[in-house]
């Protein structure tokens, strides 16, 4: 679950790319470049929203 939703600058909703990424490219081998390009996530400012995000709610949150 990616909070905030939406990029801070341009207001483009970004959580819906969150899982995806975090998967392929924080857990995984692949360049987080490539993901997002892959993605479709071409402005800079949702780029950075993406790989500057740090996932809290776990840790804010640890009851269920």
């Amino acid at each position: 679950m990616m909070v905030p939703v939406r990029c801070f600058t341009c207001g483009t909703v970004v959580a819906e790319h969150w899982e995806e990424f975090d998967e392929r490219a924080n857990e995984g081998d692949e360049d987080p470049e490539a993901v997002l390009d892959e993605l479709g996530v071409e402005r800079y400012c949702c780029r950075r929203m993406l790989v500057s995000h740090t996932d809290l709610v776990d840790v804010v949150s640890p009851y269920q």
